[in-house]
């Protein structure tokens, strides 16, 4: 089978596409055929280990799991003896960062990780996109335990995990401001936020809204900038660890002085998420924002976008075409 391959980490140059043999399932793994993917950050992320950190899970000298691609979408093409949840033919959409797999026309994985059919009326390339920004996004948005009523700023509401961050808490009932750039503020606009700043025509920061909750889903912006912004008791969630790691030293303390504070919640991901994002597809109240597709053959050039930064929303890699 073709597969995107990395044998060590680097710059998107270290991934090659070549043909490596089909994995076969074990008793409780479903052998899925995959017909679409995502470049994204956690793919980025594990292939470059800018954090080492994350060697400590991917392997500590050279990547354990040679195939990235955590978002995948296809077919059911063989089960394990065990397998119960799922039958052949089955069209599946899911999440993995354990073992990834994604960018490769086929994959394995447990019945029991996160994924879920995908909806009758969406086709592959939609729902690969479904997971990843969106339990970025979901994680932080639980850890903040907001509920309808709450004022809730999104900074960095354009990518994958902002886009996303701003149809979950609509679905909660928050009253939504998001931060967005000129070019993109209509497509914000559609997500349904009540407010969109432009942050490239106005200072964020001089708004007179208090949030209970701000969520930098781009790690641009620092506690010591949004502060003033939180209310009482207010909470600030970036996604990424901030300048020398302060989100990791701040969500230590400021939790200790009982008011405003900065939270770093662990992302996770389970099957039952992976149905709840499934049901808010379904119901209209949640659709990934793509801007891109690339062919498998040309990941790497995915890979340098990603890393510029400047993408809006997900992009998809077509695997391979639909029989």
């Amino acid at each position: 089978m073709k597969a995107a391959v990395y044998e060590k980490y680097g710059p998107p140059e270290v991934v090659r596409v070549k043909e490596i043999a089909i994995p076969q399932p074990k008793g409780n793994e479903l052998l899925i055929k995959v017909y679409a993917s995502t470049v994204n950050r956690t793919d980025c992320g594990f292939r470059s280990a800018e954090y080492f950190v994350s060697r400590f899970f991917s392997g500590l000298f050279k990547p354990k799991f040679p195939v990235l691609g955590c978002e995948f979408a296809g077919i059911v093409e063989e089960t394990g003896t065990e397998v119960t949840k799922f039958k052949k033919g089955d069209r599946v959409f899911g999440f993995n960062d354990e073992t990834f797999g994604g960018h490769a026309e086929y994959m394995v994985i447990s019945e029991n990780k996160a994924l879920a059919t995908i909806p009758d009326s969406i086709s592959y390339e939609d729902a690969a996109p479904i997971t990843e920004g969106s339990h970025y996004a979901l994680e932080s948005i639980r850890a903040a335990k907001v509920k309808a009523g709450d004022t809730v700023m999104v900074y960095g509401a354009t990518g994958a995990i902002g886009s996303a961050a701003i149809q979950l808490l609509k679905h909660l009932g928050a009253h939504v401001t998001a931060v967005c750039n000129t070019k993109n503020v209509g497509l914000i606009k559609s997500l349904g936020p009540d407010i969109v700043i432009d942050y490239q025509t106005e200072d964020f920061t001089k708004t007179d809204i208090k949030f209970s909750f701000i969520f930098d889903a781009v790690g641009k912006s620092s506690f010591k900038e949004c502060k003033p912004l939180l209310t009482e008791k207010g909470i600030y969630i970036s996604t990424e660890l901030g300048k020398n790691g302060e989100n990791i030293w701040l969500a230590l303390t400021t939790p200790l002085s009982g008011g405003k504070k900065v939270l770093f919640p662990l992302p996770g991901i389970s099957q039952d998420d992976v149905k709840y994002l499934k049901f808010l597809v379904e119901s209209g109240e949640f659709r990934p924002v793509i801007e891109r597709h690339y062919n498998l053959d040309d990941i790497v050039d995915a890979y340098k976008y990603v890393e510029t930064g400047q993408k809006t929303g997900n992009i998809i890699i077509n695997i391979q075409k639909k029989s």
